[in-house]
This record gives structure tokens, C-alpha cells and sequence, in this order.
């Protein structure tokens, strides 16, 4: 199988490249993106059978039904990867919160949120590959909080690769911030800018295009590519743990006629694009459920049809992942519906006047699969206390999904991350008092019942390595000063 393009102009022949070849250039024509035109597809009977497999063999079967290009030895070591996670056999948990009501839990790698479940075996493939071809390359990666350290984490010390890691330096939690300019490798570099995550995606969106930019790093020998999901080699391991869930839901019951719902905090919709190729593949997905929080652009897009940025400013909330406004993998669903005549048609709107609309039959196809809905703070902090009565720690992403939960509903909510990631946030909810984040941390656990990964703990003790924070016009330069010494 190979990716296509997602923008093409009136006349215009699709550009198709093989997977091997998007992972090392992941962006396409018109500033667009890659992906599948066809995606394979599995019966009710064979799922089946699937549920008997523990993750690493199911993992391993959906992508070889992609029949890419890249060897299956390279696909094995990469699933490997998940023998670092709390459970070597058991990456993702899967738990039964009450009756009718699942949780993903997707956050027991080593930076403790979702994105190691694709950056882990990402990172292993992408170095592989580099290896192979005798090249270098410099990986970039724009953070609102988790894609950073997971990035960083997978990449450390890897053979023909550098990494750069812009984060907003006000933008971020405490220890997500800590793991980045803590973060020990070589070859590592993490920068904080003076702006938001659309800043530094932005800012990496422009790098990735420049022609100049990849000529300085070519007198460098090195070439340029990304580890955010604009990467089509991260979208590819997110489909993954939605047909897990699924496999688990038969396993404990579901019948093969029956479907069920999926809830998924979402920024940049990567997770939740995941969930909609899987319910294409064949996984019983009903509804695709979009909470958000009081940045409520993929609210109003799916309840409206209109995507408009024009008048909006970024608001900081006690779910700092999700901050966002420009969610890039948007258009990889509108391609899916609507071609890439039509997608290009939108995206060139959205650049030149910050704002596009659907039509109504357009946005009644979206709504075939998707609901979204948003979650104020203090709804979150509501949520988040109502479940510490229950025993439960969910942390304030995944505190967005609750307000959509259908009591009626077989539902499947995705944790995205681990609750000791947003200490503040965890102390007002569950109306604890501490002197510092790290004791705030040691009281929640005993609270919770629980004990805090040690790799976070020390943190508070590891030397700063990266204390850059910048402005966005300094970013090429730094970067370029940093690979030339």
C-alpha cells in the first residue's frame, strides 16, 4: 500500500510514495499532508479471533494487512518497545469503570501519556530506517505538553538522528516542562518559545517546508523530517489500541452485532482519527465522541460545520495538551470524505482567511460519526473529584470525556495520560494542600492509594539541560547553531 496526498489542484495527478518515504519526508503537496486513499478492512468473524491475542500479535496483524514497505523484522523490534511499559505484555490497560463504561488507559510508557504508545516503536523505525539509507536526520517536534517528552524519550541517543523539541514555555504543566529541559541525550535539543502550541506548530509546519532551511541542513548532512502526527508513521500505532478496545470488548461480552462509542480528548485529533480509521477497518464503532475543553474549535466544527480561527486567542486551561485551535489531523478526515480537490479547497481557506465552512450535506457525513462536545474547568475539577470519591485518579484530559458518557451506551473513554502529570490541578479537585509540586505529588499518590513512577520523582532533583525560551523569529537560527557545533 502506499500513502497519497491530501491536496491536489483542479487537473492534478496524486503524488503516491511508500510509507518508508513518508516517515522520512512526511510532507506532501500544497503544504498538505499523507495519507491512505484505501484502507483494509477486517470481518466480524476474524475479529473474533483477534480478540484471543494479547496486544504485540494483534498489533503486528493490523499492519501487515497494510502491506507497506517496510520489513516485518523492522515492525517486530519496533513493537518491542512496549517491553519497557509498566506491563511488558499488557501496554495498554484496559478496566471496567462501572456498568456499560470502559477505560482506555493509555499512559503506562515511560513519559506517562498516550503518545508513547506510538512514539516508542515510531522511534525505533524511523532510526532503522535512517541506518539503512546511510543518512542523517534531524526529527522536529512542536508540544502542547506529551508529543515533547515521548518525542525526546524515543529518540535519545539513537544512531543518525537529532532531535529539536519546541514547546511553549508558559504553555505546559510542571513536569511535562521538567521531562523536556531535563532530558539527557546528545543528540537532544528542547527549546521554549514566547508563544502557544499553533506558535510552535506553525513554527514547524514553515521549517518543514523551507527550501532554505533543509539546504543549511544538507551542507550539514543532515535531512529534515517530524515526529508529530503530521507523520502518517504516527497515526498508523494509534489505530492500534481502538481495535484493542474492541477485541476487549468481546472478550468481555459484546456480541459481534453490537457497536459501542469512543470518547477521545482531542487537540490535534490524532488520536481521535485513529478511532475513525479503526471504525472503518471494521472495529463496531458507533459514534467518535470529540471532548474538548474551553478551546472549543472541534466542538463548534462538528456541531456547526464551520471552522473559524479568525477571532479566537488561545485559552490556557488545566488541560494544557489540549490547548490548541489548528488541529492538523482535521484534514486527513476531510480528505477521507471529501478528496483532495475539496480538502485543498478548505485548507487554502483556512490559511488565507482563518475561517471555512462546510455544506450542510458535508457536515451531515461528518456527523454519521462524530459528536464533539466541551468541558469547562470547572467541570473538569467536578468530574475529577466525583471519581477520587470512587477511588479512581483520572487526570484533567481525560476528565473532558465524562460530560459525553451515555449511561445507556456500551462506552469506551481513552485516559490519555497519568494524573501525576498535573499535580495543581489534581490538589484543587481533590482539595489537598501542599507546599511544593513534588510534595503535592507524594500526597495525591497516598490519597490515590498509589505509588509515583520514580522517573517522575527524580525530576525534581535532575539538573536543567535546556533553559533556552526564545522568540518565534530566533527559532531557525538556534536550531542552526545547535546542529553546526
Amino acid at each position: 500500500m502506499k500513502l497519497t496526498q491530501t491536496r491536489l489542484q483542479e487537473k492534478e495527478k496524486a503524488q503516491e510514495v511508500y510509507l518508508s518515504d513518508a516517515l522520512l519526508s512526511p510532507s506532501s503537496a500544497h503544504g498538505g499532508l499523507y495519507a491512505p486513499q484505501n484502507l483494509p478492512t477486517v470481518s466480524s468473524e476474524k475479529f473474533a479471533e483477534l480478540a484471543k491475542l494479547n496486544y504485540d500479535e494483534l498489533a503486528l496483524y493490523i499492519i501487515k494487512l497494510f502491506d507497506f514497505d517496510i520489513k516485518d523484522e523492522i515492525f517486530k523490534q519496533a513493537i518491542k518497545r512496549y517491553k519497557n511499559f509498566d506491563k511488558p505484555n499488557e501496554p495498554v490497560e484496559f478496566k471496567k469503570l462501572d456498568e456499560n463504561l470502559y477505560i482506555n488507559e493509555l499512559y503506562h510508557g515511560p513519559t506517562r501519556a498516550f503518545k508513547d504508545m506510538a512514539l516508542q516503536p515510531f522511534g525505533e523505525i524511523l532510526s532503522k530506517l535512517a541506518s539503512e539509507k546511510k543518512e542523517n536526520y534531524l526529527i522536529m517536534c512542536a508540544t502542547s505538553g506529551d508529543t515533547g517528552p515521548a518525542t525526546l524519550k524515543t529518540f535519545a541517543n539513537c544512531a543518525n538522528i537529532k532531535v529539536v523539541c519546541l514547546y511553549p514555555a508558559l504553555g505546559t504543566s510542571e513536569v511535562q516542562r521538567l521531562q523536556m529541559v531535563c532530558m539527557q541525550g546528545e543528540n537532544l535539543k528542547t527549546i521554549g518559545i514566547n508563544g502557544n502550541f499553533d506558535d510552535a506548530q506553525r513554527a514547524l509546519k514553515s521549517l518543514l517546508a523551507s527550501e532554505k532551511f533543509k539546504s543549511e541542513l544538507a551542507k550539514n548532512e543532515l535531512k529534515l523530517s517530524a515526529a508529530n502526527s503530521v507523520n502518517f508513521g504516527r497515526i498508523l500505532f494509534q489505530i492500534i489500541y481502538h481495535i484493542y478496545a474492541y477485541t476487549r470488548l468481546l472478550k468481555d461480552g459484546l456480541k459481534h452485532d453490537e457497536s459501542f462509542d469512543i470518547i477521545v480528548p482531542s487537540g490535534n485529533f490524532g488520536n481521535a482519527l485513529g478511532a475513525y480509521y479503526a471504525k472503518k477497518i471494521g472495529a463496531k464503532i458507533d459514534k467518535i465522541k470529540i471532548a474538548s475543553n474551553a478551546n472549543k474549535i472541534l466542538t463548534e466544527f462538528f456541531t456547526t460545520g464551520i471552522y473559524d480561527i479568525s477571532n479566537k486567542k488561545l485559552i490556557k486551561t488545566i488541560s494544557p495538551a489540549m490547548d490548541i485551535l489548528i488541529s492538523s489531523n482535521v484534514e486527513r478526515l476531510l480528505f477521507d470524505k471529501f478528496g483532495a480537490k475539496r480538502t485543498k479547497e478548505l485548507m487554502d481557506e483556512l490559511n488565507n482567511k482563518k475561517c471555512y465552512k462546510l455544506t450542510q450535506n458535508e457536515l451531515a457525513e461528518l456527523q454519521k460519526d462524530f459528536q464533539a462536545e466541551f468541558c469547562t474547568d470547572d467541570e473538569c475539577e467536578k468530574y475529577i473529584a466525583q471519581w477520587i470519591k470512587k477511588g479512581v485518579a483520572i487526570d484533567p484530559h481525560t476528565a473532558t470525556c465524562l460530560k459525553m458518557v451515555d449511561k445507556k451506551r456500551t462506552t469506551v473513554v481513552t485516559s490519555t495520560a497519568h494524573w501525576v502529570k498535573f499535580a495543581p490541578s489534581m490538589l484543587k479537585a481533590s482539595n489537598i494542600k501542599a507546599n511544593n509540586e513534588k510534595d503535592a505529588l507524594s500526597n495525591l499518590a497516598k490519597k490515590f492509594g498509589e505509588k509515583v513512577p520514580e522517573s517522575i520523582m527524580l525530576l525534581f532533583e535532575t539538573p536543567v539541560l535546556h533553559p533556552d525560551v526564545i522568540d518565534q523569529d530566533q527559532i531557525e537560527n538556534k536550531i542552526l547553531e545547535w546542529i553546526k557545533k
